[in-house]
């Protein structure tokens, strides 16, 4: 019991916390400082669609092997209540064995249940309208809360066809002034299908549409709600992909994962529109389990094949990275100071895995603003961390620059110029870490760059 024994609290085991696939760096970084909040320390951030995609394995056991197969991708296709994440996971061949690789991740797209909830509810305020009820903000609040009851209730059951609602009336009488209608299974059908999930082209990517000048602060919801489409574009950016990085082709196989892929009613739509883009070919559905449970269940599958135990999800990256380092030579007029490029992440560099440049130092800027230049090249596929590129020109890309102004010391006021060697991590959802590590005392300074956006567009 960890009341009677300290090595057994919760902040002295080894934590696996699940994000969206998609989290940028910003909100990586929130949910890290939000656990060390809380007390954990020893704690692993993994994508929630490969962990469900874990859970897959581990309800399986070994017999996953003989349900998919070398040279096929399969489609993770997660809507919970807020998000869509949308990942690519390969089947490849390694010394004999399957192996597997998350290939590709989608945008993170604020769409979800909460989206379908919210337009079931607008649903049942216009049929109000339309018999003379009208609904305030405070009421349609209310509904959108009914609504979410009452979708999970019609499409948890295939025999009921209509799911009453109530709604709390305004005023010193609330109980006289209920309002009562219902939901029912026609219109549900309709609004979540027709408007989330519609039957698309291929070639139908996500609307845009002109922003109004002032909006009020808050999340950048998607301004399409059809999931397809954002689905069609996912899959056309990983077809360009596919012509000069030989990746994987169309998905064969899919696996669904989310609240609101509990209704066979919607995960039979995307299916059909997934067989309708690839030609009538047969694309199956991987079952889920328990799709309640199955992203902490794949967590704790994820913890085991870390210890070796289990299957490993591998994810390199696409490209080799570089850091832009400015030359030590005497300036002339007119010309810039050259920009040599110091290799930090060479190509394949699997998700979780650290490199030390202890072997070179380098001098870092302080205490006043600098920028840092991230480049990428796809074709020189043989360039080893720490390996420096003078003409770099024509091979390698700027992708990313970042203006800061990095601390240091009260007694290092103004800007200065300390020894330093690296260190550079690619962590498990997707971003580049690099640590400067002062030469002469144990300061520590991180840059850190979102590879996954890099490597989409």
């Amino acid at each position: 019991m960890a009341a009677d024994d300290v090595e057994a609290r919760l902040e002295h085991q080894d934590i696996y916390l699940t994000v969206p696939a998609s989290f940028d760096a910003v909100a990586r970084e929130l949910t890290v400082h939000a656990a060390r909040l809380a007390g954990l320390e020893h704690f692993t951030l993994l994508e929630e669609p490969q962990a469900a995609f874990y859970a897959w394995i581990e309800a399986l056991g070994n017999q996953w092997r003989k349900a998919i197969e070398v040279g096929e991708s399969i489609l993770v296709c997660d809507v919970g209540g807020g998000t869509t994440d949308l990942s690519l996971i390969q089947v490849a061949e390694e010394d004999g064995e399957l192996a597997l690789r998350r290939i590709a991740v989608g945008d993170h797209i604020l769409l979800g249940g909460d989206n379908m909830d919210l337009s079931l509810a607008y649903t049942i305020r216009a049929k109000l309208a339309e018999k003379g009820t009208k609904l305030d903000a405070w009421q349609l609040r209310g509904l959108w809360h009914s609504c979410r009851l009452a979708k999970e209730r019609l499409l948890g059951n295939p025999d009921q066809n209509k799911e009453p609602l109530v709604v709390l009336g305004r005023g010193s009488s609330l109980i006289g002034g209920t309002i009562r209608t219902e939901l029912t299974r026609e219109e549900a059908e309709s609004v979540l299908l027709d408007g989330f999930f519609p039957i698309c082209e291929v070639t139908d990517h996500p609307r845009e549409q002109r922003r109004v000048g002032m909006r009020e602060m808050g999340l950048p919801y998607e301004a399409d709600p059809a999931v397809s489409r954002h689905l069609a574009r996912f899959l056309a950016r990983q077809a360009q992909r596919n012509e000069s990085h030989s990746s994987a082709a169309f998905p064969s196989a899919v696996l669904f994962n989310g609240g609101a892929m509990k209704s066979t009613l919607i995960r039979g739509r995307l299916l059909t529109v997934l067989r309708k883009w690839a030609g009538g070919k047969g694309i199956r559905e991987l079952e889920s389990k328990d799709l309640d449970l199955a992203v902490a269940r794949g967590a704790a599958y994820y913890g085991l094949a870390c210890r070796g135990r289990g299957m490993r999800i591998r994810a390199g990256t696409a490209r080799s990275y570089y850091i832009g380092i400015e030359s030590a030579m005497p300036s002339v007029p007119g010309v810039p100071t050259p920009i040599k490029a110091l290799c930090v992440v060479p190509f394949g560099m699997e998700e979780g895995t650290q490199a030390e440049l202890r072997g070179k130092e380098f001098g870092l800027v302080v205490g006043e603003p600098a920028v840092f230049h991230l480049m990428a090249a796809t074709l020189r596929n043989k360039d080893q961390t720490g390996e420096i590129v003078e003409d770099w020109r024509g091979e390698i890309e700027e992708v990313a620059t970042m203006e800061t102004e990095l601390p240091t010391s009260d007694a290092e006021q103004g800007g200065k110029i300390l020894p330093v060697w690296l260190e550079s991590k690619v962590t498990e959802v997707g971003s580049l870490e690099i640590w400067c590590v002062c030469r002469d005392d144990d300061r520590r300074w991180k840059l850190e760059f979102n590879l996954r956006e890099r490597e989409e567009h």
